[in-house]
């Protein structure tokens, strides 16, 4: 490979990001998921009637509609043959609850054929989509969904204790406790009927276990007991949102937790001139990618995430930190570092505040991924500038503290007890509901301790960590990815990670993960992975590459291989073309959110992990064939 061709890309990439810098110093690019938050945000409009959206809705239905495929379904990935069904419901929904299709449209009657082809809406599996037939009055309310309010009220011993569920899990749950336990619906004149989209019997959705009716009639039998208990419950559970709420009005900044929270105020008796209400909705609009015609709400943004990344890819690659484009982007991550307690203190309550969290409007809900990101991203200004040295050994005392004792490290918070991982039985809930040790975070970890702070496995909690990540290597020698797709990116994290902190190239992990990854290159050179990887938990082949899957499996051969082979030059050479086809190989989504419902295209992940494949060939082989 000639250097000339890599340097002209890099310098290509660098313009560009240049440009799309803001003055702040952060890079805002698009957090892009499927149509369900889209659907979600005109539910809510509709459903509350209120007036000067109206050009907002237009743009999220074109969005919406946009995407619909040949045979009427909305589909999760480009490679999900017949589409997505709960998808489809929810796109379907949003579509006619716009006002700006009607149930004659052709594509709109493709929509329901697909459906009821699919079983109805009693096939439905997801919690939200249930949630939202709910609360929109399509159907009762599920018996999984109806868990007691009054569990809010729970000792920290208790089996059900809400602070054992994941941060997300619980500041989408609370709410619907709140309106389940109501029977909670809203229905307007303009509500869609969807009763014609039951199939046999109009039961709402496929049977649960019993264990919440017995619950149920437990604190029934006792009335003396349950009014009060129920009031103060409820009580709780309203503060346990308000507490939550970020500064710009977003309940823990995702828009789906913040819908949901507008819909609980509401069946608590709040008005729509409410200032509470109002805020959080128009918080909702700052979350919105805005083009002429189309319009995506964001889960969440992504900036943190983005503007770290961005600055450290651009390091790697040779722009000085004393360039202004670094200097600004520094500036603005030392701004958002955290100082409040969150949660994540409950398991964690000696150590002071200091992480960094995903989005720009994040103050409660630091991780570790962007944590580490961060602190990367500023290193350089930590031996000149004071308060860069004090942020930065902040976050890296948050970091350490956060360690579980199985010598990994989760997403947001200490691992909690897994006492209700069965209790639930929606689709992935287990995903969903706990915030376990994961292979990709824990080696990114590893990866800033051995970078950035010099740690080795000589030191006992990196080799802790080491050592679980080996443990977890699947037996064809992939190891999978929690939050990218899936067997690469975690094969590609574990690999970097465990060298970083001084695992030798010849360990038998890295040599079987080498064998492995050289084992699944396309034809074509580069790599690819389809996002059934993450429902099926075994790697299944796109048969198509991807720039930041071919970019992941780089890195794991460009860092074991002291020399070029033919199967690095050849990849290098189709991930440059890759990033010059514009199809759906350029957009597919590489990222996970919630398996099965939320797969992610980060507009940043184009730039950044190429980028950062780049600037290690040439640091690396760049003097072998000059």
């Amino acid at each position: 490979m000639n250097p000339k061709t890599i340097i002209a890309q890099i310098n290509e990439m660098t313009a560009k990001l240049q440009q799309l810098q803001h003055t702040d110093g952060s890079w805002r690019l698009c957090f892009e998921t499927g149509p369900m938050t889209d659907a979600y945000m005109i539910l809510l409009l509709r459903s509350l009637q209120r007036t000067g959206d109206e050009t907002v809705i237009r743009k999220l239905a074109n969005r919406i509609i946009s995407l619909q495929e040949e045979n009427g379904a909305w589909k999760l990935f480009y490679d999900q043959p017949e589409g997505d069904l709960e998808a489809t419901v929810e796109a379907y929904y949003a579509l006619l609850y716009s006002g700006y299709f009607s149930k004659e449209d052709s594509r709109i009657q493709k929509a329901k054929q697909y459906i009821l082809n699919r079983g109805g809406l009693t096939q439905v599996k997801t919690m939200l989509t249930q949630a939202f037939l709910a609360i929109t009055g399509q159907s009762p309310w599920p018996d999984m969904l109806k868990v007691p309010v009054e569990f809010m009220l729970a000792p920290s011993w208790f089996i059900f204790n809400i602070f054992d569920l994941s941060g997300h899990a619980r500041v989408h749950l609370v709410p619907i406790m709140i309106m389940a336990n109501a029977n909670y619906s809203l229905r307007t004149e303009s509500t869609p009927d969807l009763s014609d989209l039951y199939v046999g019997e109009k039961l709402p959705f496929e049977s649960h276990p019993s264990w919440i009716h017995a619950i149920h009639r437990l604190l029934e039998a006792a009335p003396f007991l349950h009014a009060p208990l129920h009031e103060a419950a409820v009580d709780k559970a309203k503060m346990f949102m308000l507490d939550r709420i970020e500064p710009d009005g977003t309940l823990l900044t995702y828009s789906t937790a913040t819908i949901l929270m507008v819909y609980a105020l509401t069946s608590l008796g709040y008005k729509n001139e409410s200032p509470l209400l109002n805020k959080a909705i128009s918080s909702l609009s700052t979350l919105l990618c805005v083009s002429d015609h189309k319009a995506h709400l964001q889960v969440s943004t992504s900036t943190i995430w983005d503007t770290a990344m961005i600055s450290i890819a651009l390091q790697q690659s040779g722009v000085s930190s004393r360039e202004p484009i670094i200097q600004r982007s520094a500036e603005y991550l030392l701004s958002r570092q955290q100082t409040r307690f969150g949660d994540w203190a409950l398991r964690c309550p000696d150590t002071p505040p200091g992480g960094w969290g995903f989005s720009n409007i994040n103050t409660l809900y630091p991780d570790i991924d962007d944590s580490t990101a961060a602190l990367r991203a500023i290193t350089p200004y930590t031996l000149t500038l004071p308060e860069y040295k004090q942020a930065w050994h902040n976050g890296l005392r948050w970091v350490l503290a956060m360690q579980n004792d199985d010598g990994g490290w989760s997403a947001f918070e200490r691992e909690s007890p897994e006492r209700m991982a069965h209790l639930f039985a929606f689709e992935h809930a287990e995903d969903i509901i706990l915030d376990r040790s994961t292979v990709d975070l824990t080696a990114r970890t590893l990866l800033f301790l051995g970078k950035e702070v010099g740690q080795s496995v000589a030191r006992l909690p990196v080799q802790k960590a080491a050592q679980w990540i080996i443990r977890q290597q699947e037996m064809n020698g992939s190891w999978f990815g929690r939050w990218g797709i899936c067997y690469i990116h975690g094969s590609s994290a574990a690999v970097t990670g465990l060298l970083a902190v001084g695992i030798p190239q010849h360990h038998p992990a890295i040599e079987r993960a080498v064998r492995w990854i050289l084992s699944i290159q396309n034809e074509d050179g580069g790599w690819g992975e389809s996002c059934y990887s993450d429902i099926r938990r075994h790697y299944v082949a796109l048969n198509s590459s991807t720039p930041s899957q071919t970019a992941w499996a780089l890195d794991l051969l460009i860092d074991t291989h002291d020399r070029p082979t033919v199967q690095i030059e050849r990849g290098v050479q189709r991930l440059i073309e890759l990033l010059h086809i514009s199809d759906w190989r350029f957009t597919y989504p590489t990222g996970s959110g919630l398996p099965g419902s939320v797969y992610v295209n980060y507009h940043s992940g184009n730039f950044v992990w190429p980028l950062l494949t780049f600037s290690k060939y040439l640091r690396k082989y760049g003097s072998l064939i000059n």
